[in-house]
């Protein structure tokens, strides 16, 4: 069973101090059940920080979450002190300090716990360019293609909704179909 978002706090706040001196400043920690194929992320530009994790990866391997959490922190811990917080050899450095062997997972993908059926296609008139959305969006949206400097009503997008979904074969069997014809 996975901890409730109060005790990951207190988790935080317990690393913190044990392997960054509690140089981390305040993160907010939750879960995120959207997430399917990234075990945590974390937000910089909200106050405080936000460090999500997915709950879908930890209810079969409950023992990665500390993991996963350590991981995001010293991104935070990179960031607060004003360094590049990507995977560098610093972050490598600090997680063998944490005895993190690898940047890497082995959870590998999990499906949402309440996949939508709902999705959306916006697309531009102009140059057709589509974006797949899992959200219709709640406010007017430009091409980003066609209006370079942020909203312009001159490319608006439209909305396509799609209604159905249903599988519709494999793209190994696509690929093999494409080599018999070359």
């Amino acid at each position: 069973m996975i901890p409730d978002e109060s005790t990951l706090q207190l988790l935080f706040a317990e690393l913190n101090n044990l392997y960054f001196n509690g140089e981390i400043p305040a993160c907010r920690i939750a879960y995120n059940a959207r997430f399917s194929n990234s075990a945590g992320r974390i937000t910089y530009s909200s106050r405080p920080m936000v460090i999500e994790l997915s709950p879908k990866h930890f209810v079969e391997k409950p023992e990665a979450l500390r993991e996963t959490l350590l991981h995001e922190m010293i991104h935070a811990w990179l960031h607060a002190r004003g360094q590049d917080p990507g995977h560098t050899a610093t972050f490598k450095k600090k997680m063998r300090e944490c005895g993190i062997g690898s940047i890497y997972h082995d959870m590998g993908n999990v499906a949402p716990f309440n996949e939508s059926k709902k999705r959306y296609i916006l697309r531009c008139a102009k140059c057709s360019m589509e974006v797949l959305r899992k959200r219709r969006p709640t406010q007017a949206m430009s091409c980003a293609r066609c209006s370079k400097r942020g909203y312009d009503s001159r490319f608006p997008l439209t909305i396509y909704e799609i209604v159905e979904l249903r599988e519709a074969g494999s793209t190994v069997a696509s690929a093999a179909h494409r080599g018999r014809h070359r």
